[in-house]
């Protein structure tokens, strides 16, 4: 399958409200969740919603067993999430660094609930019900704001917090992974 080109901030498309999925068809849909793992893997993401390649659909993946981009985050089961609903679990919020792929190369500080639970449903209409913590909640939280028009930049509450992935390394505020540059 094609590896697709991934918007990047400044793409108006990016702040769109993406529409839902109805029905859920799992042959049609494959085509679509096939190029969105590819592009995922190669580009070394955590997660990767539609909109990030230009589809406003309320469809996201995430998931892996390590990722060199986040070498301390532990496994995250490998999801499609389809027509999500995120309910926070608890008032706990965390702040961590966050990047995205359509925000290459750099990196910030974002609040995000410490527990969640999530619904939806997968690529086979199956319906999924789960509640997470910690990274696995992050990544769903910030994979469920691309469906909503959200970059994680909108959410930083300092911008002291954000910056460029190679000079926060420099001034040893972050650990530079091999692939970060290029993230």
């Amino acid at each position: 399958m094609p590896i697709r080109t991934l918007l990047k901030m400044g793409d108006p498309r990016l702040l769109e409200v993406s529409r839902p999925v109805e029905p859920i068809d799992s042959l049609a849909l494959a085509p679509l969740l096939n190029d969105m793992w590819d592009t995922m893997k190669a580009a070394n993401g955590a997660g990767l919603a539609a909109p990030q390649i230009g589809v406003m659909r309320r469809v996201v993946i995430f998931g892996y067993q390590t990722n060199p981009r986040y070498p301390d985050a532990p496994p995250v089961p490998e999801t499609v999430l389809i027509n999500p609903l995120i309910t926070p679990l608890s008032r706990i919020i965390e702040h961590d660094w966050e990047g995205c792929l359509s925000v290459p190369g750099m990196r910030g500080i974002v609040p995000r609930f410490d527990k969640i639970r999530y619904q939806g449903f997968d690529q086979y209409g199956e319906p999924i019900d789960r509640e997470v913590s910690g990274f696995h909640a992050r990544v769903v939280q910030h994979e469920c704001d691309h469906l909503d028009g959200i970059l994680y930049p909108l959410r930083i509450e300092d911008m002291r917090n954000f910056g460029y992935v190679d000079t926060l390394a420099e001034q040893g505020i972050i650990k530079l992974q091999p692939c970060d540059d290029e993230s």
